[in-house]
């Protein structure tokens, strides 16, 4: 048996799978929680790392052959001349640089932006975060000389001496990046930063920057939701929604995708192909903060809300309750609208709070078919998924067969599928089996009329 790990650093922990390579089949696993909080220092990831991989490896049958990592996208980490963090890495749902991503978009354009790297920036964006820095905090940016991703600098961390790498994956999530050419866009970073900084080497799909210390052949990494899509072996057709810490909506595609909305970010993905992409920044925690605010847990919301009609008896919860990246409302809170005596029941606020996660996601895969993308089923993946009542609700309000994946960390899964196509040198990564719970969408127009009225609320708030 050949032993590959794939490594998923999220928001909130490490998660490592160790994994038959020849059959992608789970060994074992291991895991360490990450600190909470919108900017962490990438010292904890690295402890979690460690830790996570040790509980993976600890009654392993045999050597790691091969190990690559998946991680957040978008973090800023930044180093100086002698490859100490200068300060805390900014997380994807830090949203201080809202300003400075509204000046970037002013100043150049959406259109240009989009044409030029497949984005618009918002405050998640790198770009944008390196432009808050070198605003707010001048004497920190001044000691900047190079910048990674997440999955970069850990990368780096595991590798014995090898210069810092990325990939076009999570590269392209930077906003200094062109994913339509592959290359850096080194302009547009001086542009927002005030200088040009060093910039970790660009690998492709299968290549691996070197080894670690044991001799294992590292992958070269990639972003959290490039690495769901190869682990989920997303084809034509296929839209995945992961509900995860973040709402994301993606599709494999041939070509690079250009919305100067904003609203589809233009992507690569981790096979030298695109990943046209929505994200919203709240999800299955605002399935959490509603089973808390009605004194249950997720099985007592879950039942809760599939007492209730679709609708909610008119309740609608737009769920801002972080702000929001997509629609761009970073400075949002959630909203709940059309309550009267006769609907403000738990039945209902628990209903409403599915339907609200799920309709800005609809709206998501909407955005993808508006931008070309086919979509025949979508396949439900992360922790929300698991809920009942999402599985139920989610065909209703898609409008397509949803495919639920059997419960698995498809990211760190995809991490480990690229590690044993970087060990295997082949053209293609190794074929792993999915197997899925397939739900259709019932007869009628009540999903519709549920999406209706969610964007009504939304445009009555909000004015879009």
């Amino acid at each position: 048996m050949t032993l590959v790990l794939g490594i998923d650093s999220s928001t909130q922990s490490t998660k490592a799978l160790l994994v038959d390579a020849d059959t992608g089949e789970l060994v074992a696993e291991g895991r360490a929680p990450h600190p909470d909080g919108t900017e962490v220092h990438p010292d904890a990831w690295w402890a979690a790392c460690q830790e996570a991989i040790a509980g993976a490896t600890a009654s392993a049958p045999g050597p790691v052959a091969a190990i690559s990592v998946a991680g957040q996208q978008h973090g800023m980490v930044t180093l100086d001349a002698d490859g100490e963090v200068v300060r805390e890495a900014l997380l994807w749902n830090d949203v201080r640089s809202a300003p400075q991503a509204r000046d970037l978009v002013s100043r150049d354009g959406a259109q240009t932006w989009a044409q030029r790297t497949g984005v618009v920036p918002v405050a998640s964006f790198t770009v944008t975060k390196l432009a808050w820095l070198a605003q707010r905090e001048p004497a920190n940016a001044d000691r900047v000389r190079s910048v990674l991703l997440p999955h970069d600098w850990l990368t780096w961390k595991l590798s014995d001496g090898a210069d810092p790498t990325t990939d076009r994956g999570d590269a392209s999530g930077t906003g200094y990046f062109s994913a339509p050419t592959g290359e850096w866009l080194p302009e547009v970073l001086e542009s927002a930063f005030g200088r040009t900084l060093e910039l970790p080497r660009v690998l492709g799909p299968a290549d691996s920057p070197g080894r670690t210390a044991s001799g294992a052949v590292l992958g070269a990494g990639t972003g959290d939701n490039m690495a769901a899509a190869l682990g989920l072996g997303v084809g034509p057709g296929d839209v995945v929604v992961s509900l995860g810490t973040s709402g994301t909506v993606f599709a494999v595609s041939e070509k690079p995708t250009f919305d100067p909305s904003g609203v589809v970010a233009g992507f690569c993905d981790a096979t030298g192909n695109w990943l046209p992409l929505v994200c919203t920044l709240n999800a299955a925690r605002v399935l959490t903060a509603s089973a808390q605010a009605l004194g249950t847990d997720l099985a007592g919301l879950d039942a809760l809300a599939r007492a209730a009609e679709p609708g909610a008896g008119g309740l609608v919860l737009l769920p801002y309750l972080d702000g929001e990246r997509t629609p761009d409302l970073p400075d949002a809170s959630g909203t709940l609208t059309g309550i009267r005596r006769a609907n403000f029941t738990p039945e209902n606020l628990a209903r409403a709070a599915v339907e609200g996660l799920l309709c800005g996601l609809a709206d998501g895969v909407t955005a993808l078919v508006e931008a070309g993308v086919e979509v025949r089923r979508v396949l439900l993946i992360g922790g929300a998924a698991r809920s009942a009542a999402v599985r139920e609700i989610a065909p209703l309000l898609f409008g397509v067969p949803v495919e639920v994946p059997e419960p698995a960390e498809y990211v760190a899964l995809g991490a480990a599928r690229q590690a044993a196509w970087a060990l295997s040198g082949g053209e293609a990564p190794p074929v792993w089996s999915l197997r899925t719970e397939r739900h259709d969408p019932p007869a009628g127009d009540a999903g519709a009329a549920v999406r209706d009225a969610y964007s009504a609320a939304r445009h009555q708030v909000h004015g879009i």
